[in-house]
Parts: structure tokens; sequence; C-alpha cells
């Protein structure tokens, strides 16, 4: 049985070695996202995202996490989009608020999704955040998460780590309890790693949007 720590996946030992410095440095030089950051559409966004903070201050404590894996959903055009041809409905009302705002929904009867949205008001354009890596508050992820390993790896394992649920839907990210910020390390950061280009998970159903290479991944240099 492997002796992993509660943050750590397969093949990460070398995002390990930039995560474990930032621990120590809490969220001490961090800064928030501003506004003017969520006014480019989600294929901009999408990437610069990654080696980001994304943060929750509850009454549990503070939690966060370097985020590591993203998804551009580019409505009205994007067949894999909640808001493809422009469609608005009181799920993804969320989706035609002001860049910046998070859009979170329910799946399968039992699971949360958080997404940042980007753009213009009224232009629906939302980027899903897929995975983070633990930064802050792994003890809190765990007990959240009932400890089941990896923590925040995949969309739902994210939301329950981090407390993201319905009542986030809506929320403000530039002023809010949980947002984005840039770590101080983030230049270090960037230049070890570099961002792989995939298809989107789980779109089958979106005809050729199905192929776009719309979901980012920060990889480590080879």
């Amino acid at each position: 049985m492997e002796n992993r720590k509660p943050h750590q996946k397969e093949n990460d030992q070398s995002l390990i070695s930039i995560i474990d410095p930032l621990k120590s440095k809490g969220l001490k030089g961090t800064k928030r996202v501003p506004r003017q950051f969520y006014e480019r559409s989600a294929l901009e966004v999408a990437p610069d995202l990654l080696g980001l903070m994304l943060v929750h201050e509850t009454n549990q404590g503070v939690t966060a996490g370097l985020i590591t894996e993203t998804e551009a959903y580019v409505g009205p055009e994007d067949k894999a989009s909640h808001a493809y041809n422009f469609r608005r409905t009181r799920r993804n009302e969320a989706m035609y608020g002001q860049p910046g705002t998070a859009y979170v929904y329910f799946i399968y009867g039992m699971h949360y999704c958080f997404n940042v949205v980007v753009g213009a008001e009224g232009l629906p354009h939302a980027i899903l955040i897929r995975s983070i890596e633990p930064l802050l508050g792994e003890d809190i992820m765990l007990e959240r998460r009932k400890g089941k390993l990896p923590l925040a790896s995949g969309p739902a394992r994210l939301c329950q780590a981090m407390a993201i649920g319905r009542e986030q839907n809506q929320a403000d990210l530039v002023t809010g309890d949980l947002y984005i910020a840039t770590p101080p390390d983030l230049g270090i950061i960037r230049n070890q790693f570099e961002i792989e280009k995939t298809p989107r998970i789980g779109i089958d159903y979106a005809d050729e949007a199905k192929d776009f290479l719309w979901r980012f991944v920060l990889t480590p240099r080879k």
C-alpha cells in the first residue's frame, strides 16, 4: 500500500516540490485576482488560472489549493456549454452574471461542480475548475471528504473538500469569502511547469465540440 500524503496523487512529485514550500507561507504575499482578470474570454482565462490559488474562508477555517486543471466553456457557440445557443434557465442564470461570479451546479443528484464566470456580463462564458492541489487546511478537507483520497482531484471532490455548494452559486469571487488569489511564487511555478491541452472530459454528446482542446492541465516541464 502506498504511503502518500493526503494531497498526493500519482506522478506528482514535481508538483509537490513546489507545493510544500508554499504551505509554510499560508496566504502571506497572496493577492486577490481583480475583476479585470475575469473580463476576458474563457479560452484566455482558463489557462491563466493554472498556478493560481482557490481560497475559501469558512467558520471551520481557511482551505486553499493550487489550481491545476480547468476546462473552458464558450457559450453560446459551444455545444458542450449549459448556455449553448443562449439557453437561459434558473440553473445556469449565474453564467449571465458579471465576470468573477461563481457558477455552482448540481449533477447526478449528489455532486456539485464549481465554475468561474468570465467574459462580459450577458455573454455566458464559464470555466470549470476540475482539480486543485491542497495548500492550506488539509485536515479540514480530509474531514469533509470523510478520510477519502485524493482530496480535491476532480470537480466533485474539489467541491466537497472546499465546502463549495449551492450557497456559493452566484457568489462574487472578487469580494467574497470564496476567491482566487495570485501566490507570491507564481513565476517560479510557471517556469517549472507547462500547460497541456486536451479534449474536455465527459462531453461525448457535444458533436464536434467534444474534440476541442479546451481542457488545460498544469504538468511538469519535460
